[in-house]
Protein backbone atom coordinates (compact mmCIF):
# COMPACT_ATOMS: atom_id res chain seq x y z
CA UNK A 1 0.00 0.00 0.00
CA UNK A 2 0.82 3.57 -0.81
CA UNK A 3 0.70 7.13 0.32
CA UNK A 4 -0.18 9.31 -2.26
CA UNK A 5 -0.27 12.83 -1.38
CA UNK A 6 -1.78 15.72 -3.23
CA UNK A 7 0.85 16.72 -5.73
CA UNK A 8 2.25 20.49 -7.20
CA UNK A 9 3.57 20.40 -10.74
CA UNK A 10 7.21 20.53 -9.42
CA UNK A 11 8.79 18.57 -12.19
CA UNK A 12 8.25 18.22 -15.91
CA UNK A 13 8.27 14.56 -16.76
CA UNK A 14 9.01 15.14 -20.50
CA UNK A 15 12.11 16.88 -20.09
CA UNK A 16 15.37 15.51 -18.73
CA UNK A 17 17.07 12.15 -19.17
CA UNK A 18 14.19 9.70 -20.50
CA UNK A 19 14.64 5.50 -20.29
CA UNK A 20 12.06 3.67 -22.61
CA UNK A 21 9.70 7.29 -22.02
CA UNK A 22 10.25 7.43 -18.61
CA UNK A 23 11.79 10.53 -16.44
CA UNK A 24 15.21 8.89 -15.58
CA UNK A 25 14.45 9.26 -11.62
CA UNK A 26 11.86 6.66 -11.83
CA UNK A 27 14.77 4.17 -12.21
CA UNK A 28 16.20 5.55 -8.90
CA UNK A 29 13.11 5.59 -7.02
CA UNK A 30 12.56 1.73 -8.55
CA UNK A 31 15.29 1.06 -7.09
CA UNK A 32 15.42 2.58 -3.42
CA UNK A 33 12.11 0.68 -2.81
CA UNK A 34 13.32 -2.36 -4.38
CA UNK A 35 15.94 -2.71 -1.64
CA UNK A 36 13.47 -1.13 0.95
CA UNK A 37 11.07 -3.76 0.13
CA UNK A 38 13.71 -6.49 -0.07
CA UNK A 39 15.21 -5.39 3.42
CA UNK A 40 11.60 -5.48 4.61
CA UNK A 41 10.27 -8.76 3.55
CA UNK A 42 13.78 -10.54 3.92
CA UNK A 43 13.19 -9.29 7.65
CA UNK A 44 9.47 -10.03 7.97
CA UNK A 45 9.97 -13.67 6.74
CA UNK A 46 12.76 -14.26 9.56
CA UNK A 47 11.12 -12.22 12.49
CA UNK A 48 8.51 -15.27 13.74
CA UNK A 49 11.32 -18.18 12.78
CA UNK A 50 14.16 -16.20 14.91
CA UNK A 51 11.81 -15.46 17.90
CA UNK A 52 10.52 -18.78 18.00
CA UNK A 53 13.79 -20.65 17.53
CA UNK A 54 15.44 -22.19 20.70
CA UNK A 55 17.95 -24.40 18.83
CA UNK A 56 19.99 -22.27 16.73
CA UNK A 57 20.31 -18.82 18.23
CA UNK A 58 16.88 -17.34 18.28
CA UNK A 59 15.10 -16.03 21.64
CA UNK A 60 12.82 -19.20 22.05
CA UNK A 61 10.00 -17.21 22.40
CA UNK A 62 6.52 -19.24 23.18
CA UNK A 63 4.77 -18.98 20.37
CA UNK A 64 2.29 -16.64 21.03
CA UNK A 65 4.47 -14.22 22.27
CA UNK A 66 6.41 -14.44 18.63
CA UNK A 67 3.56 -13.98 16.95
CA UNK A 68 1.95 -10.86 18.90
CA UNK A 69 5.39 -9.39 18.28
CA UNK A 70 5.05 -9.87 14.85
CA UNK A 71 1.89 -8.55 14.76
CA UNK A 72 2.64 -5.32 16.50
CA UNK A 73 5.97 -4.58 13.76
CA UNK A 74 3.92 -4.99 10.75
CA UNK A 75 0.85 -3.54 12.58
CA UNK A 76 3.17 -0.10 13.23
CA UNK A 77 5.10 -0.37 10.24
CA UNK A 78 1.88 0.98 8.58
CA UNK A 79 0.54 3.20 11.15
CA UNK A 80 3.97 5.54 11.39
CA UNK A 81 3.42 5.75 7.51
CA UNK A 82 1.23 8.57 8.99
CA UNK A 83 3.47 10.65 10.92
CA UNK A 84 6.10 9.74 8.38
CA UNK A 85 3.80 11.70 5.82
CA UNK A 86 3.85 14.61 7.75
CA UNK A 87 6.81 15.17 8.63
CA UNK A 88 7.63 14.88 5.03
CA UNK A 89 5.16 17.62 4.09
CA UNK A 90 5.50 19.93 6.61
CA UNK A 91 9.20 19.68 7.67
CA UNK A 92 11.72 18.33 5.45
CA UNK A 93 10.02 17.47 1.91
CA UNK A 94 9.83 13.97 0.83
CA UNK A 95 13.09 13.27 -0.51
CA UNK A 96 15.07 13.75 2.48
CA UNK A 97 12.49 12.02 4.48
CA UNK A 98 13.14 9.14 1.99
CA UNK A 99 17.16 9.18 2.78
CA UNK A 100 16.88 9.34 6.16
CA UNK A 101 14.11 6.68 6.00
CA UNK A 102 16.60 4.49 4.40
CA UNK A 103 19.56 5.07 6.65
CA UNK A 104 17.08 4.37 9.73
CA UNK A 105 16.11 1.27 8.38
CA UNK A 106 19.77 0.45 7.59
CA UNK A 107 20.82 1.15 11.07
CA UNK A 108 17.57 -0.57 12.47
CA UNK A 109 19.01 -4.05 10.81
CA UNK A 110 22.54 -3.80 11.73
CA UNK A 111 21.10 -3.74 15.16
CA UNK A 112 19.18 -6.94 14.45
CA UNK A 113 22.30 -8.49 13.74
CA UNK A 114 24.24 -7.60 16.57
CA UNK A 115 21.51 -7.85 18.65
CA UNK A 116 22.53 -10.94 20.49
CA UNK A 117 20.08 -9.30 23.37
CA UNK A 118 16.46 -8.58 23.43
CA UNK A 119 17.16 -5.31 24.49
CA UNK A 120 19.03 -4.43 21.47
CA UNK A 121 17.06 -6.74 18.68
CA UNK A 122 13.75 -5.01 19.85
CA UNK A 123 15.31 -1.41 19.74
CA UNK A 124 16.08 -2.12 16.14
CA UNK A 125 12.92 -3.16 15.46
CA UNK A 126 11.85 0.09 16.65
CA UNK A 127 14.30 1.73 14.53
CA UNK A 128 13.66 0.06 11.45
CA UNK A 129 9.37 0.80 11.93
CA UNK A 130 10.42 4.60 12.20
CA UNK A 131 12.43 4.28 9.17
CA UNK A 132 10.05 2.77 7.09
CA UNK A 133 7.54 5.03 8.44
CA UNK A 134 9.73 7.62 6.76
CA UNK A 135 10.86 6.39 3.50
CA UNK A 136 7.60 4.32 2.40
CA UNK A 137 4.88 6.53 1.97
CA UNK A 138 7.10 9.44 0.81
CA UNK A 139 9.04 7.53 -1.88
CA UNK A 140 5.61 6.68 -3.67
CA UNK A 141 4.78 10.17 -3.37
CA UNK A 142 8.07 11.25 -5.52
CA UNK A 143 6.85 9.09 -8.22
CA UNK A 144 3.95 10.98 -8.43
CA UNK A 145 5.87 14.14 -8.43
CA UNK A 146 7.71 12.82 -11.67
CA UNK A 147 4.52 13.07 -13.60
CA UNK A 148 2.50 16.60 -12.81
CA UNK A 149 0.81 15.66 -16.26
CA UNK A 150 -0.84 13.04 -14.79
CA UNK A 151 -2.99 10.70 -17.01
CA UNK A 152 -2.36 7.29 -18.02
CA UNK A 153 1.81 8.04 -18.30
CA UNK A 154 2.09 8.16 -14.24
CA UNK A 155 0.10 5.08 -14.31
CA UNK A 156 2.54 3.68 -16.54
CA UNK A 157 4.97 4.99 -14.10
CA UNK A 158 3.29 3.35 -10.72
CA UNK A 159 3.09 0.31 -12.92
CA UNK A 160 6.90 -0.02 -13.12
CA UNK A 161 7.59 1.12 -9.67
CA UNK A 162 5.31 -1.72 -8.18
CA UNK A 163 7.50 -4.31 -9.90
CA UNK A 164 10.27 -3.01 -8.33
CA UNK A 165 8.70 -3.73 -5.01
CA UNK A 166 7.84 -7.22 -5.75
CA UNK A 167 11.13 -8.04 -7.09
CA UNK A 168 12.39 -6.55 -3.92
CA UNK A 169 10.11 -8.73 -2.11
CA UNK A 170 11.01 -11.47 -3.64
CA UNK A 171 14.51 -11.92 -3.77
CA UNK A 172 14.74 -10.78 0.29
CA UNK A 173 13.07 -14.08 1.73
CA UNK A 174 15.20 -16.12 -1.18
CA UNK A 175 18.36 -14.41 0.00
CA UNK A 176 17.71 -14.04 3.33
CA UNK A 177 16.27 -17.14 4.14
CA UNK A 178 19.82 -18.76 2.40
CA UNK A 179 22.04 -17.17 4.41
CA UNK A 180 20.30 -18.06 7.34
CA UNK A 181 19.73 -21.26 6.63
CA UNK A 182 23.28 -21.77 6.12
CA UNK A 183 25.01 -19.28 8.33
CA UNK A 184 23.21 -18.30 10.90
CA UNK A 185 20.27 -15.08 11.32
CA UNK A 186 22.99 -12.91 11.95
CA UNK A 187 24.00 -12.35 8.46
CA UNK A 188 20.93 -12.91 7.27
CA UNK A 189 19.94 -9.64 9.43
CA UNK A 190 23.11 -7.94 8.12
CA UNK A 191 22.02 -8.76 4.52
CA UNK A 192 19.01 -6.24 4.67
CA UNK A 193 21.54 -3.39 6.80
CA UNK A 194 23.90 -3.84 3.15
CA UNK A 195 21.39 -3.34 1.12
CA UNK A 196 19.41 -0.60 1.89
CA UNK A 197 22.88 1.11 2.39
CA UNK A 198 23.34 0.25 -1.36
CA UNK A 199 20.20 1.33 -1.75
CA UNK A 200 20.64 4.75 0.11
CA UNK A 201 24.04 5.01 -1.77
CA UNK A 202 22.16 4.92 -5.41
CA UNK A 203 19.29 7.30 -4.09
CA UNK A 204 21.88 9.87 -3.36
CA UNK A 205 24.24 9.89 -6.20
CA UNK A 206 21.46 9.76 -8.98
CA UNK A 207 18.82 12.01 -7.14
CA UNK A 208 20.25 14.88 -9.46
CA UNK A 209 17.58 12.74 -12.04
CA UNK A 210 14.42 13.44 -9.83
CA UNK A 211 14.73 17.37 -10.47
CA UNK A 212 12.48 18.96 -7.97
CA UNK A 213 10.50 16.00 -6.73
CA UNK A 214 10.19 15.69 -3.26
CA UNK A 215 11.51 18.84 -2.56
CA UNK A 216 8.35 20.60 -1.77
CA UNK A 217 6.86 21.48 1.47
CA UNK A 218 3.70 22.00 2.45
CA UNK A 219 2.00 24.21 4.86
CA UNK A 220 2.09 27.75 6.02
CA UNK A 221 4.18 30.45 3.85
CA UNK A 222 5.42 33.34 4.73
CA UNK A 223 6.31 34.64 8.28
CA UNK A 224 4.23 32.15 9.97
CA UNK A 225 6.62 29.14 8.23
CA UNK A 226 9.08 29.13 10.79
CA UNK A 227 6.51 29.54 13.48
CA UNK A 228 4.68 26.04 12.20
CA UNK A 229 8.19 24.64 11.59
CA UNK A 230 9.53 25.13 15.06
CA UNK A 231 6.08 23.64 16.33
CA UNK A 232 6.29 20.35 13.99
CA UNK A 233 9.91 20.06 15.45
CA UNK A 234 9.27 20.25 19.03
CA UNK A 235 6.18 17.39 18.09
CA UNK A 236 8.78 15.70 16.43
CA UNK A 237 11.22 16.14 19.27
CA UNK A 238 9.32 15.16 21.78
CA UNK A 239 7.58 11.95 20.07
CA UNK A 240 10.97 9.98 20.09
CA UNK A 241 12.32 11.26 23.54
CA UNK A 242 8.73 9.69 24.40
CA UNK A 243 9.66 6.81 22.73
CA UNK A 244 13.18 6.65 23.88
CA UNK A 245 12.58 7.18 27.78
CA UNK A 246 9.57 4.21 27.43
CA UNK A 247 12.18 2.28 26.11
CA UNK A 248 14.89 3.32 28.41
CA UNK A 249 12.18 2.48 31.56
CA UNK A 250 11.44 -0.68 30.10
CA UNK A 251 14.93 -2.15 29.83
CA UNK A 252 15.60 -0.91 33.37
CA UNK A 253 12.72 -3.09 34.82
CA UNK A 254 10.48 0.28 35.82
CA UNK A 255 7.84 -0.62 33.32
CA UNK A 256 7.47 -3.91 32.62
CA UNK A 257 5.50 -4.76 29.33
CA UNK A 258 4.01 -8.41 27.77
CA UNK A 259 3.98 -8.58 24.31
CA UNK A 260 0.81 -10.42 24.47
CA UNK A 261 -0.81 -7.83 26.58
CA UNK A 262 0.55 -5.20 24.73
CA UNK A 263 -0.92 -6.13 21.14
CA UNK A 264 -4.08 -6.79 22.33
CA UNK A 265 -4.06 -3.53 24.22
CA UNK A 266 -3.05 -2.01 21.17
CA UNK A 267 -5.59 -3.41 19.37
CA UNK A 268 -7.83 -2.46 21.94
CA UNK A 269 -7.19 1.36 21.08
CA UNK A 270 -7.03 1.21 17.37
CA UNK A 271 -10.39 -0.37 17.51
CA UNK A 272 -11.69 2.79 19.81
CA UNK A 273 -9.87 5.34 17.68
CA UNK A 274 -11.44 3.89 14.21
CA UNK A 275 -15.15 4.05 16.47
CA UNK A 276 -14.68 7.58 17.54
CA UNK A 277 -13.51 8.88 14.13
CA UNK A 278 -16.27 7.28 11.88
CA UNK A 279 -18.72 8.25 14.98
CA UNK A 280 -17.45 11.94 14.43
CA UNK A 281 -17.51 11.35 10.87
CA UNK A 282 -21.81 10.58 10.71
CA UNK A 283 -22.10 12.86 13.75
CA UNK A 284 -19.81 16.10 13.78
CA UNK A 285 -18.68 16.55 10.19
CA UNK A 286 -20.91 18.23 9.11
CA UNK A 287 -21.64 15.55 6.13
CA UNK A 288 -24.33 15.98 3.65
CA UNK A 289 -26.44 12.55 2.97
CA UNK A 290 -24.55 11.78 0.10
CA UNK A 291 -21.24 12.45 1.48
CA UNK A 292 -22.78 10.60 4.86
CA UNK A 293 -23.63 7.08 2.23
CA UNK A 294 -20.38 7.49 1.01
CA UNK A 295 -19.05 7.31 4.68
CA UNK A 296 -20.91 4.06 5.13
CA UNK A 297 -19.33 2.63 2.14
CA UNK A 298 -16.10 3.68 3.07
CA UNK A 299 -16.67 1.90 6.52
CA UNK A 300 -17.80 -1.08 4.57
CA UNK A 301 -14.48 -1.37 2.62
CA UNK A 302 -12.70 -0.60 5.98
CA UNK A 303 -14.05 -3.91 7.51
CA UNK A 304 -13.59 -5.95 4.75
CA UNK A 305 -9.75 -4.21 4.25
CA UNK A 306 -9.08 -5.55 7.99
CA UNK A 307 -10.50 -8.57 7.50
CA UNK A 308 -8.51 -9.54 4.31
CA UNK A 309 -5.37 -8.88 6.30
CA UNK A 310 -5.97 -10.61 9.34
CA UNK A 311 -5.92 -13.35 7.56
CA UNK A 312 -3.37 -12.61 4.70
CA UNK A 313 -0.42 -11.47 7.15
CA UNK A 314 -0.74 -15.28 8.36
CA UNK A 315 1.42 -16.09 5.54
CA UNK A 316 4.73 -14.55 7.95
CA UNK A 317 3.18 -15.89 11.08
CA UNK A 318 1.12 -19.39 11.44
CA UNK A 319 1.81 -20.10 8.10
CA UNK A 320 5.48 -19.18 8.28
CA UNK A 321 6.17 -21.46 11.41
CA UNK A 322 3.37 -24.23 9.81
CA UNK A 323 6.60 -24.45 6.75
CA UNK A 324 9.53 -24.86 9.34
CA UNK A 325 8.16 -27.43 11.22
CA UNK A 326 5.86 -29.21 9.15
CA UNK A 327 6.33 -29.52 5.88
CA UNK A 328 8.63 -31.63 3.86
CA UNK A 329 11.07 -29.03 2.00
CA UNK A 330 13.89 -32.15 1.16
CA UNK A 331 14.83 -32.17 -2.22
CA UNK A 332 16.80 -35.26 -1.91
CA UNK A 333 17.50 -35.36 -5.84
CA UNK A 334 19.68 -32.20 -5.19
CA UNK A 335 20.58 -33.11 -1.38
CA UNK A 336 19.12 -29.89 -0.64
CA UNK A 337 16.83 -28.21 1.68
CA UNK A 338 14.41 -25.55 0.80
CA UNK A 339 14.94 -22.61 3.44
CA UNK A 340 11.54 -21.70 4.97
CA UNK A 341 11.63 -18.20 4.20
CA UNK A 342 11.99 -19.12 0.60
CA UNK A 343 7.97 -19.64 0.45
CA UNK A 344 7.35 -15.83 1.60
CA UNK A 345 9.09 -15.54 -1.83
CA UNK A 346 5.77 -16.82 -3.14
CA UNK A 347 3.66 -13.96 -3.37
CA UNK A 348 5.44 -11.51 -5.24
CA UNK A 349 6.45 -13.99 -7.87
CA UNK A 350 2.56 -15.29 -8.03
CA UNK A 351 1.70 -10.64 -8.15
CA UNK A 352 4.06 -10.60 -11.17
CA UNK A 353 2.58 -13.59 -13.24
CA UNK A 354 -0.75 -12.60 -12.48
CA UNK A 355 -1.39 -8.76 -11.99
CA UNK A 356 -1.27 -7.89 -15.45
CA UNK A 357 -3.79 -11.01 -16.57
CA UNK A 358 -5.78 -9.65 -13.72
CA UNK A 359 -6.14 -5.98 -15.14
CA UNK A 360 -6.91 -7.48 -18.64
CA UNK A 361 -9.36 -9.48 -16.90
CA UNK A 362 -11.14 -6.38 -15.29
CA UNK A 363 -10.62 -4.09 -18.91
CA UNK A 364 -12.48 -7.44 -21.12
CA UNK A 365 -15.98 -7.56 -18.23
CA UNK A 366 -16.07 -4.02 -18.05
CA UNK A 367 -16.51 -3.95 -21.84
CA UNK A 368 -19.32 -6.07 -21.41
CA UNK A 369 -21.25 -4.15 -18.57
CA UNK A 370 -19.87 -7.15 -16.35
CA UNK A 371 -16.99 -5.28 -14.27
CA UNK A 372 -17.44 -5.90 -10.82
CA UNK A 373 -18.19 -3.20 -8.38
CA UNK A 374 -15.65 -2.05 -5.17
CA UNK A 375 -17.74 -3.55 -2.79
CA UNK A 376 -18.05 -7.13 -5.28
CA UNK A 377 -14.12 -6.97 -5.58
CA UNK A 378 -13.75 -6.87 -2.03
CA UNK A 379 -16.11 -9.97 -1.15
CA UNK A 380 -14.21 -11.93 -4.51
CA UNK A 381 -10.82 -11.28 -2.38
CA UNK A 382 -12.05 -12.51 1.18
CA UNK A 383 -13.88 -15.64 -0.29
CA UNK A 384 -10.46 -16.12 -2.59
CA UNK A 385 -9.14 -15.61 1.00
CA UNK A 386 -10.64 -17.76 2.65
CA UNK A 387 -11.00 -21.03 0.59
CA UNK A 388 -6.89 -20.94 0.35
CA UNK A 389 -6.99 -21.97 3.74
CA UNK A 390 -8.96 -24.99 2.60
CA UNK A 391 -5.15 -26.40 1.64
CA UNK A 392 -3.74 -25.35 5.09
CA UNK A 393 -6.75 -27.49 6.43
CA UNK A 394 -5.60 -30.73 4.19
CA UNK A 395 -1.85 -29.70 4.89
CA UNK A 396 -2.87 -29.86 8.92
CA UNK A 397 -5.13 -33.23 8.43
CA UNK A 398 -1.87 -34.76 7.35
CA UNK A 399 0.49 -33.84 9.86
CA UNK A 400 -2.63 -34.85 12.39
CA UNK A 401 -1.77 -38.01 10.88
CA UNK A 402 2.12 -37.81 12.16
CA UNK A 403 3.20 -37.28 8.57
CA UNK A 404 4.79 -34.18 6.67
CA UNK A 405 2.69 -31.95 4.56
CA UNK A 406 3.59 -31.65 1.08
CA UNK A 407 5.14 -27.50 -0.14
CA UNK A 408 2.76 -27.59 -2.92
CA UNK A 409 -0.63 -27.35 -0.43
CA UNK A 410 1.27 -23.98 0.83
CA UNK A 411 2.27 -22.99 -2.39
CA UNK A 412 -1.72 -23.57 -3.56
CA UNK A 413 -2.78 -21.37 -0.51
CA UNK A 414 -0.39 -18.41 -1.38
CA UNK A 415 -1.80 -18.80 -5.01
CA UNK A 416 -5.15 -18.14 -3.64
CA UNK A 417 -4.47 -15.56 -1.28
CA UNK A 418 -2.66 -13.61 -3.59
CA UNK A 419 -5.93 -14.06 -6.38
CA UNK A 420 -7.39 -12.26 -3.46
CA UNK A 421 -5.52 -9.45 -3.13
CA UNK A 422 -5.41 -8.27 -7.06
CA UNK A 423 -9.08 -8.79 -5.73
CA UNK A 424 -9.37 -6.28 -3.33
CA UNK A 425 -5.39 -4.50 -3.24
CA UNK A 426 -5.61 -2.16 -6.17
CA UNK A 427 -8.74 -1.22 -6.01
CA UNK A 428 -9.10 0.21 -2.35
CA UNK A 429 -6.96 3.16 -1.80
CA UNK A 430 -8.59 4.35 -4.73
CA UNK A 431 -12.07 4.36 -4.29
CA UNK A 432 -11.39 5.14 -0.63
CA UNK A 433 -10.21 9.13 -1.89
CA UNK A 434 -12.90 9.01 -4.74
CA UNK A 435 -16.05 8.37 -1.97
CA UNK A 436 -14.10 10.25 0.56
CA UNK A 437 -15.81 14.25 1.05
CA UNK A 438 -13.38 16.25 -0.79
CA UNK A 439 -11.92 17.95 2.54
CA UNK A 440 -11.11 15.16 4.34
CA UNK A 441 -9.32 13.12 1.80
CA UNK A 442 -6.07 13.22 2.90
CA UNK A 443 -7.79 11.52 6.70
CA UNK A 444 -9.32 8.94 4.76
CA UNK A 445 -5.59 8.00 3.27
CA UNK A 446 -4.27 7.83 6.91
CA UNK A 447 -7.74 5.99 7.39
CA UNK A 448 -6.50 3.20 5.02
CA UNK A 449 -3.64 3.28 6.59
CA UNK A 450 -5.44 2.33 10.22
CA UNK A 451 -7.67 -0.70 8.39
CA UNK A 452 -4.20 -2.00 7.28
CA UNK A 453 -2.63 -1.40 10.66
CA UNK A 454 -5.78 -3.05 12.16
CA UNK A 455 -5.86 -6.41 10.23
CA UNK A 456 -1.72 -6.83 10.52
CA UNK A 457 -1.98 -6.61 14.70
CA UNK A 458 -5.12 -8.87 14.23
CA UNK A 459 -3.00 -11.48 12.29
CA UNK A 460 -0.14 -11.62 14.97
CA UNK A 461 -2.85 -12.20 17.48
CA UNK A 462 -4.66 -14.62 15.22
CA UNK A 463 -1.57 -16.84 15.00
CA UNK A 464 -0.99 -17.62 18.14
CA UNK A 465 -4.27 -19.43 18.90
CA UNK A 466 -2.55 -22.44 17.19
CA UNK A 467 -1.19 -25.12 19.90
CA UNK A 468 2.44 -26.54 18.65
CA UNK A 469 1.75 -29.53 21.26
CA UNK A 470 -1.76 -30.41 20.08
CA UNK A 471 -1.59 -31.25 16.28
CA UNK A 472 -4.60 -32.53 16.27
CA UNK A 473 -6.69 -29.53 16.86
CA UNK A 474 -4.71 -27.95 13.70
CA UNK A 475 -7.37 -28.88 11.07
CA UNK A 476 -10.18 -27.67 13.06
CA UNK A 477 -8.47 -24.29 13.66
CA UNK A 478 -7.52 -23.28 10.35
CA UNK A 479 -11.25 -24.68 9.55
CA UNK A 480 -12.22 -21.57 11.49
CA UNK A 481 -10.33 -19.10 9.00
CA UNK A 482 -12.41 -20.85 6.05
CA UNK A 483 -15.64 -20.61 7.95
CA UNK A 484 -14.91 -17.34 9.32
CA UNK A 485 -13.63 -15.17 6.41
CA UNK A 486 -15.29 -16.90 3.37
CA UNK A 487 -18.91 -16.38 5.85
CA UNK A 488 -17.56 -12.27 5.79
CA UNK A 489 -17.06 -12.44 2.14
CA UNK A 490 -20.49 -13.90 1.33
CA UNK A 491 -22.16 -11.40 3.40
CA UNK A 492 -20.25 -8.71 1.55
CA UNK A 493 -21.37 -9.90 -1.54
CA UNK A 494 -24.67 -10.24 -0.59
CA UNK A 495 -24.64 -6.63 1.07
CA UNK A 496 -22.51 -5.56 -2.06
CA UNK A 497 -25.29 -3.99 -4.56
CA UNK A 498 -27.22 -2.28 -1.92
CA UNK A 499 -23.33 -0.73 -0.60
CA UNK A 500 -23.12 -0.01 -4.63
CA UNK A 501 -26.14 2.40 -4.26
CA UNK A 502 -24.71 4.30 -1.22
CA UNK A 503 -21.45 5.45 -4.07
CA UNK A 504 -23.68 7.90 -5.76
CA UNK A 505 -22.85 7.48 -8.91
CA UNK A 506 -18.83 6.83 -8.19
CA UNK A 507 -17.47 4.63 -10.38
Amino acid sequence: MNQLAEQVPTSASTTGPQVLGHPRGLLTLFFTEMWERFTYYGMRALLVLFLADSVRGGFGLDDRIANAIYGLYISASYILCLPGGWVADRLIGARRAVWHGGILIAIGNALLAIGSTPSTFYGGLIVIVCGVGLLKPNVSTMVADLYPEGGARRDAGFTIFYMGINMGGFLGPIVTGLLAQHYGWRPAFAAGSVLMLAGVAQFTLFQRHLGSAGQHVSGAHGEASSEVARRGWITVGALVAGIVVTYLLVLTGVVKIDPLTLAQTTGMLLALITVGYFAYMFLLAGLDRTERNRMWVILFLFIGCALFWAGFEQTGASLNLFAERYVDRSIAALDFVIPTAWFQSLNSVFILIFAAPFSMLWVGLAKRNLDPSAPAKFAFGLILLGLGFLFMVAAASIVARGEQAMPYLLALTYLLHTYGELCLSPVGLSYVTKLAPSRFVSQMMGLWFLATSVGNLTAGLLAGMFESDNLAAMPGQFMKFVWFICGAGVLLLLLSKPVKKLMGGVQ
